[in-house]
């Protein structure tokens, strides 16, 4: 019983952890004294974002595995929505990324330049997509957690979502 306890709280405490990059590129965004490097650091935290969402994405996958080989019986029926999510967020994660890419590579092309605050609105595009993801993965996480048996993950999801995907917007503010 005692290990099932520690393996709970190593999974808060890395939770927790992976919110050290979110909290100080954020930071890093609105306190930077360059204005003109904002849009790196805001690209490292949109990457960082969309890795969080791939792996939100992929939990889903890691369930479903576990239950189809553990020989569960969960039926199949639950199993499919968890796979098609679990993709559907990883490619959704890489069209963040590539929301400033494509559009700063448009704009660039029409324009024949690109002013460093059209790459930051390029950048802002990209967080407000990323944080509205983040939203998406916990509100299907509700959906799906409990078919999978791991509706008691629900609150730790939240606060963790909660303080991602803020940090995604604020950096997108301060943009």
């Amino acid at each position: 019983m005692s290990q099932s306890i520690d393996h709970h709280q190593l999974i808060k405490t890395l939770g927790r952890a992976g919110l050290i990059p979110f909290v100080l590129l954020t930071l890093m965004v609105w306190l930077l004294v360059d204005n003109d490097l904002q849009p790196f650091v805001a690209t490292a935290l949109a990457c960082y974002a969309a890795i969080i969402a791939s792996f939100l994405g992929g939990v889903h996958w890691g369930a479903a595995w576990v239950h189809s080989e553990a020989g569960s019986s969960h039926r199949d029926e639950h199993q499919v929505p968890a796979l098609w999510w679990g993709i559907s967020a990883s490619l959704l994660a890489w069209l963040g990324i590539l929301i400033p890419i494509l559009s700063g590579l448009v704009w660039y092309i029409a324009q024949g330049e690109l002013s460093i605050d059209e790459v930051k609105l390029q950048a802002q595009a990209g967080l407000v997509w990323l944080g509205l993801l983040l939203i998406a993965c916990y509100l299907i996480d509700r959906k799906l957690y409990p078919s999978a048996g791991l509706q008691h993950w629900l609150t730790l999801r939240f606060h963790l979502s909660t303080v991602a995907s803020l940090s995604c917007f604020l950096a997108a503010g301060a943009l």
